[in-house]
């Protein structure tokens, strides 16, 4: 009865820091997405931006291409048809595929940012293996007469502070986000409305794909886009919000 007793209180306190591990974990997800200000770089590190300022109405709709050519025009006519400005964020592999594409998204007076060469996530790689593949996505867009495309969204959203302070070095800026309607999943358009018009708030980056994966993302936006501004938002460049940003952002682990 003895070491039975003593296991059982063991099992419960490893059960009891489980759950608590969990709870400041949701915690902390909870906060970050409700709040600007949150990273865990001191001011001398590297910081990614998650979220623009607060006090001003502006937004930024973001959208990740790394596969597929289909979907994507009904999101571009979506945006012409509301007059809305959007940063794309393209995989240099996906961009060499379809430059006429590239083109488009251009003369509609998008923002072009990059999501490095191949659409894998740079935790699975070591450090030269993640500089090997931003200089070949650099190389690619340049030779695309894109030589200016310094806006870098890393693959799946993963990164390190090592692989930050990579990036800042060859002269990239991290953005990240904070409203993310998991559109690619397909959860049904009317899910993807509510949960962007309930949480959009002053600042935001707002993630959604135009991969074909996302088959509902398009017809969400009809609703999105004018409902968004009927609130007061304004749609701006990734560019233009980080000029206006004071805040840090919290590093994902």
């Amino acid at each position: 009865m003895g070491p039975g007793f003593y296991v059982f209180r063991f099992s419960r306190k490893i059960r009891f820091l489980t759950i608590l591990s969990m709870a400041l974990m949701v915690a902390l997800l909870l906060w970050f997405g409700k709040s600007d200000v949150l990273s865990v770089f001191s001011k001398q590190d590297p910081s990614v931006l998650a979220k623009g300022d607060k006090k001003k109405p502006n937004i930024s709709l973001t959208f990740n291409i790394s596969w597929g050519e289909e979907k994507v025009y009904d999101i571009l006519e979506q945006l012409e048809k509301n007059q809305v400005k959007a940063t794309f964020f393209l995989s240099g592999e996906w961009a060499e595929r379809h430059p006429e594409i590239v083109e488009k998204i251009i003369k509609g007076k998008h923002e072009i940012g990059m999501l490095g060469y191949r659409y894998k996530s740079y935790l699975e790689q070591d450090i030269d293996q993640v500089q090997r593949d931003l200089l070949r996505a650099k190389e690619a867009f340049e030779k695309m007469g894109l030589k200016d495309v310094t806006l870098l969204r890393t693959p799946n959203g993963h990164f390190n502070e090592d692989i930050v302070k990579l990036a800042q070095k060859l002269g990239f800026s991290v953005i990240q986000w904070n409203i993310n309607p998991n559109d690619w999943k397909n959860p049904g358009s009317q899910e993807i409305i509510d949960f962007t018009m309930k949480n959009t708030s002053n600042g935001d980056i707002l993630l959604f794909h135009a991969s074909d994966s996302a088959k509902q993302t398009a017809g969400a936006l009809q609703t999105i886009l004018p409902g968004l501004k009927n609130k007061g938002f304004q749609f701006v460049h990734i560019s233009e919000l980080m000029t206006q940003a004071h805040a840090k952002t919290k590093l994902v682990e």
